[in-house]
């Protein structure tokens, strides 16, 4: 199998060209790993079905695993979750950072990236210059989950390894040195009152929980 295209990012003025060419290989189907405020994850572009399998044989999950959509701000979560009022206020305070939130899908998300039973999408605006710069050229979210390997007890932050173990499954690289090893906060808005549901790298207690 070809080896992935590695970019090596600078963290605060990410190069330019290097975001355009995983962008453009990402249209042509393609699955990414890339740095965010938290961990590393794995990604592809929404309608990606292939790629969203890809990423699932990688992680050893089923079709049961949840993925995110990664937003570039509010007026794109807007797009893909119905957000009263009341939720709007705590997704403003908490965005961009390292949360994700739990919200009802809009006929924007395919059905087959919502929650079965819910109708419900996790979404979240990380706080990383790549992923801001990746997601404005890309011009929609990222389908994505956590960069963590079947029996890993954490995710991937090396990008060394990160390259050994996913080199040749993966079309791309983007790497921007370490990331954390802790997750994001999870939060559910669809109900009320909202629920904490993972304490994570965003401060829980910044939203009153």
């Amino acid at each position: 199998m070809p080896v992935a295209q590695t970019f090596t990012l600078h963290p605060v003025n990410p190069q330019e060209r290097s975001i355009k060419e995983a962008v453009r290989l990402l249209r042509k189907g393609g699955v990414m790993v890339y740095p965010t405020d938290s961990c590393y994850a794995l990604g592809c572009m929404i309608g990606n079905k292939e790629g969203m399998e890809r990423i699932r044989q990688i992680r050893g999950v089923d079709d049961h695993h949840h993925f995110t959509l990664v937003c570039k701000d509010l007026s794109e979560i807007a797009r893909y979750a119905r957000v009263d009022n009341k939720q709007y206020r705590i997704l403003k305070a908490a965005t961009p950072g390292s949360y994700t939130f739990i919200l009802e899908a809009t006929r924007e998300v395919p059905r087959r990236l919502q929650h079965p039973k819910r109708s419900t999408i996790g979404l979240r605006v990380p706080d990383n210059a790549v992923v801001s710069m990746l997601l404005e050229e890309l011009g929609e979210p990222i389908l994505s989950v956590t960069l963590q390997m079947p029996d890993d007890e954490y995710a991937l932050n090396d990008p060394d390894e990160i390259g050994e173990r996913l080199g040749n499954r993966v079309d791309v690289i983007l790497e921007s040195g370490y990331c954390s090893l802790v997750p994001t906060t999870v939060i559910d808005l669809h109900v009320d009152p909202p629920e904490l549901l993972r304490t994570g790298a965003g401060d829980p207690e910044k939203l009153g929980f």
